[in-house]
């Protein structure tokens, strides 16, 4: 039996809430903590300049509520990617990551989960790998000054989308302040991962788990990372979660989904499923979720 943190997507809340009626949800629909996000939107990259009013309001409500954020989720570098071949956007990117990182700091959050891509909305060449990986470098030194973890997720994208290219990535940026956040969706819609080798081989590179479910990816289909309603799709979560114990993984595990983003959703009523789904299992394979604390 081992016991782990369960926490909720940020987008999978309703929107227009306050963060105070935000953590409070997240408590009454039984999670421990709420990931936060930062995406390539200008309402939600806005949050990387909030004032020190902004952050102190932020803190205020969450410590009210005794609530926590494990992850700030940071796919804002889609837009803006550190493998840009445009230099004003590369120092975007960096100037992005300084923000976040002490964005982090402030909101007491101890791990950014950063996107794998090199680039989204352009080609990807040789040098936009080189360009993010030294970009990356220069993000790890940033986080490693401040006692922040950055995580890479393994991505909808074959740049990075196994464990495999992200510990070979630690091999060219040697630092204790770089490691893997693992989605078991995407991990498992690459038909070349096996993905229970992956977790056997990497596990001391995991900060932190998603759980989604996705449909493969097959010569003639590009796959869904995306929306696939749990239990649907290609995810073997019984197996790796069965697995995930034997291991001893202690962090933390999210459920990622985006109700909240779709008007015709009744997000409550979805979250509380996917809570469900993800109990049973938790219940077969010896996993025991952290008390929630009111």
């Amino acid at each position: 039996m081992t016991v782990n943190a369960l926490g909720i997507y940020e987008k999978a809340l309703p929107q227009g809430l306050s963060w105070k009626e935000k953590f409070e949800l997240v408590h009454k629909l039984g999670f421990n903590f709420l990931e936060f996000s930062i995406d390539e939107s200008d309402e939600r990259l806005a949050r990387l300049d909030w004032t020190k009013e902004e952050r102190n309001e932020f803190r205020q409500a969450m410590w009210e509520t005794n609530s926590r954020i494990n992850t700030m989720m940071l796919s804002g570098h889609r837009r803006f990617p550190l493998g840009s071949k445009d230099p004003a956007v590369r120092k975007k990117s960096l100037e992005m990551m300084q923000k976040a990182v002490n964005l982090a700091v402030d909101l007491g959050i101890h791990n950014i989960q950063m996107a794998g891509y090199d680039v989204y909305y352009e080609d990807k060449t040789m040098n936009s790998r080189e360009l993010y990986v030294e970009n990356l470098k220069k993000c790890v030194e940033m986080a490693a000054k401040k006692m922040v973890m950055l995580s890479i997720e393994t991505m909808d994208d074959p740049f990075i989308n196994s464990l495999t290219k992200i510990s070979h990535l630690k091999t060219q940026i040697k630092s204790p302040w770089l490691q893997a956040y693992p989605d078991l969706g995407n991990l498992s819609a690459w038909p070349e991962n096996n993905v229970p080798q992956q977790l056997e081989s990497f596990d001391g590179n995991i900060a932190a788990i998603h759980l989604k479910d996705t449909k493969a990816v097959t010569p003639d289909y590009k796959g869904q990372f995306k929306n696939v309603p749990f239990g649907t799709g290609c995810v073997d979560f019984e197996g790796l979660l069965r697995e995930l114990v034997r291991l001893n993984y202690n962090g933390s595990y999210t459920i990622e989904m985006w109700t909240g983003d779709n008007q015709d959703s009744d997000p409550i009523a979805e979250i509380k499923g996917a809570k469900r789904f993800f109990e049973e299992i938790f219940a077969k394979v010896g996993i025991e979720q952290e008390t929630v604390n009111d």
